[in-house]
């Protein structure tokens, strides 16, 4: 019985040491120590990013129209579409900024010309939206300011070769712009119709109008990409027209300017354009950047026709 005693008793101590010493080298911790940590890791996070650093949402403007036409913000669905392309076009910051270095050089081109051929001075907004305003031309293989298509440019009399292509001509092209954009108004009898159209095509706009028996592009559902289309135009119109309320912050000599040019006829061919420029005084890429419609190094023009080129003036 006395041994039984001592083996249990000496089974117990050992447990015992064994546990002091667990303690020792693992000691607790505190419910207040465990916030303590907890605090620190949160404030090592929160100095990953400056101090000032915030994403914030952005507020609706209380109204809004595209030429004239209102948006109606008062459904749901609506606010939040136009919330995705404010957010999307905010966030974006260095396109955004580059927009508006671009729209300081090509807009005091383009508002002339959209009046001069009957367009509403927010369809600036949707060169914008297709081409950046910058000739870099689309998977589908739309260029030049306004983003046609081959097909399309030529139906409208736009001269499109390997020598020549006039989508990038921005007069020209703005000029074939409005005729589309006006037929489209006049056939939907709304301008943001037109715009839907100029993304999705008119026939493809008019099948869905019957199909779901509406009449306002705000009424349809349509693909993703022209569902967000007039969207996106919308809060480039927002976001350009107001860029400090959504954290734009520049100076004017920070933007872009067009260089002054003059302009010549031409109706003759042209065997080499960087000899031609020489006779102005300028190079071969000077021309070429105020004249990408001029495509190769040369001007066949075997038909004599009138062409006018930009001549910087230096």
């Amino acid at each position: 019985m006395k041994v039984k005693l001592f083996r249990i008793f000496y089974v117990l101590s050992f447990l015992s040491i064994g546990f002091l010493l667990l303690n020792l080298t693992n000691p607790k911790v505190s419910k207040k120590e465990a916030v303590s940590s907890k605090d620190s890791s949160i404030v090592k996070l929160k100095k990953n990013v400056s101090d000032l650093y915030e994403v914030k949402a952005v507020k609706l403007p209380k109204s809004m129209e595209f030429a004239g036409e209102p948006v109606p913000l008062n459904q749901l669905d609506i606010q939040e579409r136009l919330d995705r392309e404010l957010l999307v076009n905010t966030y974006w910051q260095s396109n955004g900024l580059l927009l508006m270095k671009r729209a300081n050089k090509f807009f005091p081109l383009i508002e002339p010309l959209l009046k001069e051929y009957g367009l509403p001075d927010d369809f600036k907004y949707l060169c914008v939206a297709e081409s950046a305003l910058i000739q870099v031309p689309s998977y589908k293989g739309a260029a030049g300011y306004w983003h046609f298509m081959p097909r399309t440019g030529k139906e409208y009399g736009l001269e499109i070769n390997t020598n020549v292509d006039e989508r990038y001509n921005l007069k020209l092209s703005t000029k074939v712009a409005a005729e589309y954009l006006k037929k489209a108004k006049n056939k939907f009898g709304s301008w943001t119709l037109a715009a839907a159209g100029y993304n999705a095509g008119n026939g493809r706009i008019s099948k869905r109008l019957k199909e779901q028996k509406v009449s306002s592009y705000y009424d349809l559902l349509l693909n993703p990409e022209t569902g967000r289309y007039v969207f996106r135009i919308l809060a480039l119109k927002e976001i350009m027209t107001n860029p400090k309320k959504y954290g734009f912050v520049f100076d004017q000599e920070d933007l872009y300017t067009y260089p002054n040019v003059k302009e010549i006829l031409v109706d003759y061919p042209i065997s080499d354009l960087a000899d031609f420029a020489k006779q102005y005084n300028i190079t071969y890429k000077q021309l070429k950047l105020v004249n990408p419609w001029l495509r190769e190094t040369k001007l066949n023009n075997k038909t004599k026709k009138e062409y006018i080129i930009k001549i910087p003036v230096i």
